[in-house]
């Protein structure tokens, strides 16, 4: 078994590669592909953001006293990431490519920056100050 941070980034990753077949899908206005790809993307983001909100903060915050350092940073991210998938999807809906491809283009910018925070600030110090963070990201309590 993988640990719960090296999980974490492999959720990253696989979301990154998820938004790159979207966007060349979209490019080459393969729509069907295009909303495949990018509805598999938003699916394991709100699932990771879940997990993340509902087990990770929470146990951050309860180790360590801080409730208004990086889990707020990132609750707020997460935020402006929904809006934003949001964005994306309406204009899949509406058959606007280009409209998409900013928008999609926005995400992934957000995404890369909001990672790089997560896997180099965040995740190391919740290795640090988590107690059994493994078994806790491994057995989480139903999510909303």
């Amino acid at each position: 078994m993988t640990d719960a941070v090296s999980h974490l980034i492999h959720e990253h990753q696989d979301c990154n590669a998820k938004l790159t077949v979207a966007e060349a899908a979209m490019q080459r206005l393969d729509w069907p592909l295009a909303r495949d790809a990018f509805g598999q993307a938003e699916a394991l983001l709100l699932s990771h953001f879940r997990l993340e909100e509902a087990v990770l903060f929470p146990a951050f915050e309860s180790a360590t006293g801080m409730t208004q350092g990086p889990t707020k940073v990132m609750r707020d991210e997460h935020a402006v990431i929904r809006d934003l998938l949001e964005n994306c999807r309406s204009q899949l809906q509406a058959n606007d490519s280009e409209g998409f491809l900013a928008e999609l283009d926005t995400l992934v910018i957000l995404l890369q920056q909001h990672h790089v925070k997560e896997e180099n600030v965040l995740y190391p110090m919740c290795r640090a100050h988590v107690p059994a963070l493994d078994q806790l990201m491994a057995a989480p309590p139903a999510l909303p």
